[in-house]
């Protein structure tokens, strides 16, 4: 969905999560410009693991 350098908004989507086989779109909590994308599309992910950088 986002690359490393763009400029999001608040509530813009970020990417998709699947949990319990049902996708969950990830929204921004604040506005700014994406620094760094940390995990890799398809890789198993925990909760409250930071997804993305936004400054």
């Amino acid at each position: 969905f986002i690359e490393a350098g763009q400029k999001v908004t608040v509530g813009e989507t970020l990417c998709s999560v699947e949990a319990m086989k049902m996708m969950n779109q990830i929204e921004a909590d604040k506005a700014g410009t994406v620094k760094a994308i940390l995990v890799e599309s398809g890789q198993p992910v925990e909760f409250d693991e930071p997804l993305v950088v936004i400054e």
